[in-house]
């Protein structure tokens, strides 16, 4: 292939393009319920699923919390932005809202959930006396610690008043319709966005060993909440009878998409998996070895493979740089290559924002290490993002309006070419 990284990033360009709200919103909506229609959200995704069902249904009445940046324009709904990764007071203020119509609403009437990855920032109400200051520094800590998605949505959802089934259950007894798009591993209904309209079996005890375990204080606010009573809705609490959650989209399919792509260049396409989870850069490692060893049974002419993966990926930040996970892979990756020739892979977040940073993730080829010979300094200070920045390798989209978590791609070449 001529030129491999712009085909690289039409593949994520197609991933991200059928997880789009606008396009594959419509076919999960049932016919618009008679009486009161109410629509709340929460999430990346969330104001242009939004936009996306008064595209079908017309005005609605509702309140949807979106990050910055990432609004919609709306005929009825209320979207209101707040900060994502860290949450803020407009988070709060948003979901205060929220619980106050939930409130107003009787069994005759609908409830539309539209709950997408970002809603376990976006959607806050501190449980007990938290206070916000106190549930963005553990926020912060658990981002630094590298613990796995499954294990902050448990933290949060024993910290709020909404997570965890708590919204479904300020709804009742009205029915809840709740269309998810998911961006975690394995497509756990109870962790896209801390399971706001979903029980959950878990205990503040199973929070509490969380935080111990990541070596994070607890101040006491947070050690009342962790040791009484468990503010998470039980699975079969009567709350939960009248609500539906179906999840519309998902990583699979988007990878999919982007497979149908490359298989129409003649492209071998491998599927590592849609829910991987671990290290960056041990998972870099690995597929580095993998890649190498499929390319040295290639032989000349053969077609070329394309690996494919998703889920979602952890950093355990050591240093000060600036880096995510889709980042960290793809300088890890590079370095685990070592030039290799005919190789060359992309790594972005199909929300548009890998870490904190308002970067989607970077695109690597036997190049990259020559461009940047601090590659091994930057991966050892988490500074990823700072050293694609410096040799040019980011990949930068804006608001994707969706969010179907990590999107890599590694295309290999036989050696010859």
């Amino acid at each position: 292939m001529s030129d491999p990284l712009p085909f690289l990033r039409r593949l994520f360009d197609r991933a991200v393009e059928v997880a789009d709200p606008m396009r594959s919103l419509r076919h999960a909506l049932p016919p618009k319920p008679e009486g009161r229609l109410v629509v709340v959200g929460a999430g990346k995704a969330s104001a242009r699923m939004a936009e996306a069902v008064e595209a079908e249904y017309g005005p609605c009445e509702g309140v949807v919390i979106t990050r910055y940046g990432y609004a919609r324009p709306c005929q009825g709904i209320e979207i209101i932005e707040a900060a994502h990764p860290v949450p803020d007071t407009a988070g709060v203020e948003g979901t205060r809202q929220m619980l106050a119509l939930l409130q107003s609403l009787g069994e005759n009437d609908t409830v539309l959930a539209l709950i997408s990855g970002g809603a376990s920032a976006l959607l806050l109400q501190p449980a007990g006396d938290i206070s916000l200051p106190e549930k963005q520094a553990i926020n912060q800590a658990l981002l630094a610690s590298g613990a796995p998605i499954g294990q902050m949505n448990t933290v949060r959802k024993h910290l709020s008043r909404v997570k965890g089934g708590q919204l479904a259950a300020a709804a009742y007894p009205a029915r809840m319709l709740a269309l998810l798009i998911s961006d975690v591993p394995g497509d756990d209904p109870t962790m896209i966005g801390s399971g706001p309209t979903v029980g959950d079996a878990s205990t503040p005890a199973d929070a509490r060993a969380i935080l111990q375990k990541n070596g994070i204080a607890l101040p006491g606010s947070v050690q009342k909440v962790l040791t009484g009573p468990c503010q998470v809705i039980a699975p079969g609490d009567e709350r939960l009878t009248r609500v539906e959650n179906v999840i519309y989209a998902a990583p699979s399919q988007s990878l999919e998409a982007a497979a149908e792509l490359a298989r129409l260049e003649g492209i071998d396409v491998r599927m590592l998996g849609d829910a991987l989870e671990g290290e960056a850069r041990d998972v870099a490692a690995t597929q580095a070895s993998e890649a190498l060893r499929l390319q040295q049974e290639m032989t000349a002419g053969a077609p070329p493979i394309l690996l494919l993966s998703g889920g979602e990926l952890t950093v355990t930040r050591t240093g000060d740089g600036i880096g995510g996970p889709n980042a960290e892979f793809a300088l890890a990756l590079a370095l685990a290559l070592r030039g290799a020739p005919g190789i060359h892979a992309i790594a972005c977040d199909t929300d548009g924002v890998d870490g904190a940073a308002e970067v989607a993730g970077a695109v690597i080829g036997p190049e990259t290490l020559a461009k940047g010979p601090d590659a091994a300094d930057a991966l050892r200070c988490n500074d990823a993002h700072g050293f694609f920045d410096r040799i040019g390798g980011q990949v930068i989209t804006g608001p994707t309006l969706t969010n179907v978590n990590d999107f890599r791609a590694i295309l290999i070449e036989p050696a010859q070419t």
